[in-house]
């Protein structure tokens, strides 16, 4: 069964640097917004302001692609787990891969409340656009 715990602790590692890349992606889209904001706020030429959101665009399509990929890596972490507890397997893996189970739970709980926030940020721009423009 060592080759199990060793596929473990593979299976580990790997849905940790998913998270890694996934956070490296959440913080590069954070830093491309406030620096296109900057662009926008002192009037910078238009040709390098869309080059600047086609950055920021391409960026954020990255995060739902690392978001899949972790769910899947997360699956078959969880599984892998499942199968070795049922068979009684013990190890070092085994509480690693757990503590690594949680800090992805607790990545998909922040992604779904900033989910949250970034939607009702859409209504709120929604209504004040109606208000203005609908008599």
């Amino acid at each position: 069964m060592a080759a199990t715990l060793r596929s473990l602790g593979i299976k580990t590692r790997t849905c940790r640097r998913a998270m890694r890349e996934l956070r490296s992606y959440e913080e590069e889209v954070e830093k491309e917004a406030a620096k296109t904001a900057a662009m926008k706020e002192r009037g910078a030429d238009p040709y390098d302001l869309k080059q600047q959101e086609n950055v920021l665009a391409e960026s954020r399509m990255m995060i739902p692609d690392c978001h899949k990929r972790l769910e899947a890596t997360l699956a078959e972490l969880e599984a892998t787990l499942a199968e070795l507890k049922e068979s009684g397997e013990q190890g070092v893996e085994i509480g690693e891969a757990e503590s690594a189970i949680t800090e992805v739970e607790t990545v998909f709980e922040q992604f779904e409340d900033q989910l949250t926030s970034q939607e009702r940020r859409c209504v709120e721009v929604l209504a004040s656009i109606l208000i203005k423009y609908l008599p």
